[in-house]
């Protein structure tokens, strides 16, 4: 039985529920793939514990100071880095650091903060090219909705030749509260914020950031494109009145917000804003926090996935996802 030692950089909600969701796991790693997985370093900011016998769960209630970088993970001697910290585009955030230094080793690595993967994807394909690690990103690119795995494996050897995603909950959730019920974006966010799910400073979902990430990410790890931020257009959801609502509602029209690739003469044209579906398109029957994509190929036509889970469990999923097609890569297991 070959033994896995998994590290996790990033150690807030998401990151617990990767770690518990991992050690609830392992019995069927061993069934499946005759592999003790053991979670052997978490870290935070600035703390973190070790344990090359592994962690349990109630260990990670208390970190110890001043444990944590990535140095502290490579003394940990990790097989495979899960890095779930703070997320920002535009400086790489702090998961960019790890990152740098699991991929130069040759570490392989699952992904689920999204900033170090548009501010800086070119230099980590190559790194894990030259270094042969294996570089997973499920959880960054819509979590429990299949987007990244959709165009890699389901629809292998197709021509994408179009892309429509609704890939931001919260923005999906607001505008289908004031399409069904009529109420305002102000009070709406308000009810969000209240529910939990959306964030005291909701910018970088309702102006579009985060589906704009979203979609980066997919065109360049899922299809091949090398699309920069400045790339995109980017509409968000902030502007939407009263009297558009209105209007859209007299039509029989849906609002959604929605990130869009299209592919002609070896050329990927990416953009995000709003758009507006008849009532019987399913994109207009996505509800509160559901997202979906429809992906158009050139072999096997459209494809529409729909998805929707509890979070912070179905980011970890996700990520968790990762692992096992990383278990299966390095164990050559038969699916």
């Amino acid at each position: 039985m070959k033994t896995f030692r998994i590290a996790i950089a990033g150690f807030g909600g998401v990151g617990r529920a990767t770690a518990r969701l991992l050690l609830s796991r392992r019995a069927r790693y061993r069934q499946v793939y005759n592999a003790d997985v053991r979670l052997v370093a978490v870290c935070g900011s600035r703390s973190g514990l070790a344990s090359t016998d592994g962690l349990e769960e109630e260990q990670l209630t208390t970190l110890q100071e001043g444990l944590s970088g990535p140095a502290f993970i490579d003394e940990s001697r990790a097989d495979v880095l899960i890095e779930a910290g703070p997320t920002d585009f535009r400086s790489g955030g702090p998961g960019l650091a790890y990152l740098r230094s699991a991929l130069s080793v040759g570490r392989d690595t699952v992904v689920i903060s999204k900033g170090a993967l548009v501010h800086s994807g070119r230099e980590l394909r190559r790194l894990a090219q030259g270094s042969g690690a294996l570089l997973k990103l499920s959880g960054a690119a819509a979590a429990a909705l299949p987007t990244v795995d959709l165009v890699q494996h389901s629809l292998k050897g197709c021509e994408v030749l179009s892309v429509e995603g609704i890939l931001n909950a919260t923005t999906n959730y607001l505008l289908d509260a004031m399409i069904t019920r009529g109420i305002g974006f102000d009070e709406a966010l308000r009810e969000a914020q209240a529910g939990g799910f959306a964030e005291a400073d909701p910018r970088n979902d309702t102006e579009g950031w985060d589906t704009a990430c979203k979609l980066l990410i997919l065109a360049n790890f899922g299809l091949g494109a090398d699309l920069d931020m400045d790339d995109l257009r980017v509409e968000g959801i902030q502007s939407v009145t009263a009297e558009r609502i209105a209007f859209w509602r007299g039509q029989g029209l849906v609002p959604k917000l929605v990130g869009s690739l299209s592919h002609v003469d070896d050329t990927f044209r990416a953009e995000v804003g709003i758009r507006t579906y008849p009532l019987a398109d399913p994109f207009a029957n996505i509800r509160g926090k559901d997202k979906a994509i429809r992906i158009v190929t050139d072999a096997m036509g459209e494809t529409i996935a729909i998805g929707a889970g509890k979070e912070p469990l179905a980011t970890a999923a996700a990520a968790l996802k990762d692992l096992e097609h990383i278990l299966e890569t390095r164990l050559a297991v038969p699916r």
